[in-house]
């Protein structure tokens, strides 16, 4: 049983089910006075939470119109957070906020950030999965994304997917949120929200059956790159993340313009590399970087809208067209399909079946990613 892609198939009934509600939450724990105030907004987790804020990013600044930084957990809280230090940072600081992304709720690190941002006079929010989790505790306010794995018969832990799409829905909830209390028209952007549930059904059709082709082609590969741009630099990230935990291989998430600095001159010749583009800002770049891609033999695989591919040549991986903004939700679905279909092919066990130290207990076991020393 492929329980991956069992995951993967619940996620258009589950965009559709969340949006609405996740919009009401935002508007209860955002109010109007803090949007109006608010200058620079941090989005900061670790893992898939730190993916979800890089793939928002764009929409806080182009639809709220709110200066944003996406980052890892670790540099916020142990350097970005030392500019509130300096002499004249404090009103800085009570212009600023911090939204702490962990679904578990439990990550050292990205508590240790709410707190230490919270002790600077910043306001802090907790996206996670209930108002009892340790973040939520910790932070000012709490935007809850509960969104339950679909249970499978044998009781498998599957790579993260409906958790990942719950937490990018909140994010863009609170973007539209911020924006329509600065009385920005959102109601375009809340039609295509609304919408995500039934392209992302459109997504799973078309991409389903290349992605098992892909997968059944490039059995013998021993790494792969994912390349992407803007908000889609965190798709890339979360789709080596999925290759890496449903499989096991060694996979990079990388940024289009910095394929052509580092990877453009890697030894292995044939590498599977896909090209995730949205055609639209990313578009010319992402055209040049293809052609340089396979003028020096990378299998290049592009996921990009239906009908609006780079170039006709290569092997394409379409997801249904929509805003470049919101592409995020959709430009990962093939990516995903292959992750679980190689796995499957393979017979490799997820998450290298918690082997070598690793455990889902004590928060990834040696890693201590929940029992790490918190630095406040």
């Amino acid at each position: 049983m492929n329980y991956f892609r069992e995951q993967i198939l619940t996620l258009p009934q589950l965009i559709t089910e969340i949006s609405e509600a996740f919009l009401n939450e935002a508007a209860r724990a955002l109010d109007d006075n803090f949007c109006h105030a608010l200058e620079r907004l941090y989005v900061i987790g670790c893992g898939d939470s730190h993916f979800a804020a890089l793939a928002t990013e764009f929409a806080f600044e182009s639809i709220a119109g709110v200066a944003t930084e996406a980052q890892n957990a670790m540099t916020f809280s142990r350097y970005g957070v030392i500019q509130f230090d300096a002499p004249g940072f404090a009103p800085r600081a009570s212009a600023s906020a911090v939204i702490g992304v962990s679904v578990s709720g439990g990550v050292s690190r990205t508590i240790e950030g709410v707190l230490r941002a919270q002790a600077r006079g910043l306001r802090t929010f907790a996206v996670t999965n209930s108002e009892q989790t340790p973040i939520a505790q910790a932070a000012g306010a709490v935007l809850t994304t509960r969104a339950p794995d679909v249970p499978n018969a044998a009781g498998v832990q599957v790579p993260g997917a409906r958790s990942y799409f719950a937490s990018m829905i909140m994010l863009y909830s609170c973007a539209l949120r911020i924006a329509e209390a600065r009385e920005r028209d959102v109601r375009v952007w809340r039609a295509h929200l609304s919408d995500m549930g039934r392209r992302a059904q459109h997504t799973i059709e078309m991409s389903d059956v290349p992605a098992r082709a892909l997968a059944a082609r490039t059995l013998d590969a021993g790494e792969f790159v994912f390349c992407g741009s803007g908000p889609n630099f965190g798709t890339a990230q979360f789709c080596a993340a999925k290759v890496l935990e449903a499989s096991g291989d060694s996979a990079i998430g990388q940024d289009v313009e910095e394929w052509a600095h580092l990877q453009y001159f890697a030894k292995a010749v044939d590498t599977p590399t896909f090209l995730i583009s949205a055609n639209e800002r990313d578009a010319s770049r992402a055209a040049e970087v293809k052609t340089a891609m396979q003028t020096i033999g990378r299998q290049v695989i592009e996921v990009s809208p239906q009908g609006a591919a780079i170039s006709a040549d290569g092997f394409h991986l379409p997801y249904a067209p929509c805003p470049e903004v919101f592409s995020p939700l959709l430009a990962c679905i093939p990516a995903m399909l292959f992750a679980a279909y190689r796995a499957e092919l393979l017979g490799e066990p997820y998450f290298r079946a918690f082997g070598g130290g690793r455990s889902i207990e004590g928060g990834g076991g040696i890693s201590r990613i929940r029992t790490s020393a918190l630095v406040v």
